[in-house]
């Protein structure tokens, strides 16, 4: 199918695509990568009259690693975080989950910011984001605001962002010492959308205990697994604490039922995901530990 038609715009500064977000409101869309918003305007699933392209905005399309934090554009390439020597030195769980997404062709195109904003109850850099603790700016001809990424998701493929505002720049801070990562996710074929995915950092002291531990579903909106990220501080590491902490996240966990799986398929491969993702963040902290003596 063909989209609906739509008056295009291209603006050059950041300051004339929020002119143009101010004047046209909920009428207008953003366009970065185009492969989140493309296939909702040719299935007509979304119709707007104004399509204002970000392409032409250089002020959108950075990356910087200083002072202990990762600065993300929002136009960038989701191919050119994967490559990011910073990112994988420093951030390797955002490299991790970005391999997922897709094909390279796709992530050549893709943004992190139109990930991000369209937010898929699939898509992997929204469930990283979460897990990192990141945050986002958000922009508006007369404002500008950040905010956290477990505040940024609010429901299905509905975030905080309002309608002339624009995501401009994600901040990550650094991860502790001695913490290992790791992203797993379901699939019928590599490429396709997760049936189901899970995020986790798993960060050990000395002695060889866990500090602290971060764990985060795919659904709806990213999951965070507070009560089994408590249960783990503190304890020594093994497969029985890992199956436990599993077990608590995904006992109760929202998941929803369509044609590719059932809420109760998803739950299971939830807790699969999340008791794998959590011993590899485990092996791979022990292994930077074992590294720095």
């Amino acid at each position: 199918m063909k989209p609906a038609s739509f008056e295009y715009h291209a603006p050059t500064t950041l300051t004339e695509a929020l002119d143009l977000m101010a004047q046209f409101g909920d009428q207008a869309r953003p366009l970065a990568g185009g492969q989140s918003l493309v296939p909702l305007m040719n299935f007509r699933l979304l119709r707007p009259a104004h399509i204002v392209d970000l392409n032409g905005v250089a002020e959108l399309n950075f990356l910087n690693a200083k002072n202990g934090q990762l600065r993300i554009g929002a136009t960038l390439r989701q191919r050119a975080l994967e490559k990011s020597s910073d990112v994988v030195a420093r951030w390797p769980l955002l490299r991790e989950a970005t391999s997922y997404i897709g094909h390279i062709q796709i992530r050549n195109r893709g943004t992190v910011g139109g990930s991000l904003t369209h937010a898929f109850p699939s898509a992997e850099l929204p469930v990283a984001m979460v897990t990192l603790d990141a945050s986002f700016t958000l922009a508006s001809k007369t404002n500008r605001r950040t905010i956290k990424a477990t505040d940024f998701f609010q429901s299905y493929m509905t975030t905080a962002l309002e309608p002339i505002e624009l995501l401009t720049e994600i901040a990550v801070p650094s991860c502790l010492p001695n913490t290992g990562w790791s992203y797993q996710e379901v699939s019928r074929r590599h490429g396709d959308f997760a049936l189901a995915g899970a995020a986790a950092l798993v960060t050990l002291d000395a002695p060889g205990a866990i500090v602290q531990a971060r764990l985060t579903f795919t659904g709806t909106t990213p999951i965070a697994a507070s009560e089994a990220e408590q249960k783990m501080r503190g304890q020594a590491l093994s497969e029985a604490l890992f199956k436990e902490a599993a077990h608590i996240a995904t006992r109760d966990i929202e998941q929803d039922s369509d044609i590719h799986a059932s809420a109760e398929y998803r739950r299971e491969a939830c807790a699969v995901m999340a008791q794998r993702a959590l011993s590899q963040a485990a092996q791979r902290a022990a292994a930077l530990m074992k590294e720095s003596k």
